[in-house]
């Protein structure tokens, strides 16, 4: 049986349209809200009552935004995935953690932090014997708002209330990702036991500001964009380009320019 924490999210909603009903449980997060206190004792407590044991687990729940404190980070986004590889170690199930591309250079970022120090954990814990999946994960949208505190949510924010949208040169590259083709994949690098820390990347970045003009273009409000009117970014990824993974190579994603504008366009108009 595959159980999924976070099924309420993007991520979570996506992964379980990918499953049959009968194949997998949703947790509610009552189940495990308190096991990054409780310990892997409460997570071996909980499977071990269960009608189905776990053979995959996906830990989607987590916290993005970086202004929370790293007490509330680190619960969410270290503790519990930890405290689930921990407690499920014995039954030899596979356990799905989720990490960010930023974790090869954004270190000044206590969100990105919490990621760094849960891929070092799931190599540590691989090591030792666990059966753990690290997804560093791009950029995403589709299904649902985009989060306020994000680029996409600031220029939905600008759009809708027709207000001045002030960025850098937006040389910055970003894979965006549709959370359904990010779905697709996490499946594909599970059936294909991909373990330890892996990118999931397509390999095509676009420039933030390539894409900023791209949906104020398609709204007819380019008059509000404003490049190049904030200070560049001292630490960010300018010029890497992330490799496809071995497993991936035959996967498709959406062309990220017009998938973008069209998923901001249903935004407007949702």
């Amino acid at each position: 049986m595959i159980y999924i924490l976070g099924g309420r999210g993007r991520l979570g909603q996506a992964l379980s349209a990918l499953y049959e009903p009968t194949e997998f449980v949703c947790l509610a997060r009552a189940d495990y809200e308190a096991w990054p206190t409780a310990g892997a004792d409460a997570v071996r407590s909980y499977f071990s009552q269960v009608k189905s044991a776990p053979s995959v687990i996906y830990v989607c729940s987590g916290l993005l935004d970086p202004r929370l404190s790293d007490e509330a980070l680190l619960a969410v986004n270290y503790h519990l995935p930890r405290t689930v590889i921990e407690g499920v170690e014995a039954l030899g199930t596979k356990v799905v953690t989720f990490g960010t591309a930023m974790e090869h250079g954004l270190t000044d970022n206590r969100y990105v932090k919490s990621k760094v120090r849960l891929g070092e954990f799931v190599e540590q814990a691989n090591a030792a014997g666990a059966r753990a999946t690290h997804v560093r994960i791009h950029t995403q949208y589709g299904e649902g708002e985009p989060s306020s505190f994000m680029f996409l949510g600031q220029i939905l924010t600008a759009l809708r209330s027709d207000t001045v949208f002030a960025m850098t040169l937006g040389k910055q590259l970003r894979e965006y990702h549709h959370v359904e083709d990010d779905a697709r994949a996490i499946k594909a690098l599970v059936s294909n036991d991909v373990v330890g820390p892996v990118d999931l990347a397509h390999g095509q970045p676009v420039t933030l500001r390539s894409l900023a003009q791209a949906v104020f273009d398609s709204q007819g409000k380019s008059h509000l964009l404003q490049v190049g009117a904030i200070p560049e970014p001292a630490q960010d990824n300018f010029d890497r380009v992330f490799s496809v993974p071995a497993s991936l190579k035959t996967h498709t994603f959406r062309d990220t320019l017009p998938a973008v504008v069209e998923y901001m366009k249903s935004r407007m108009n949702g």
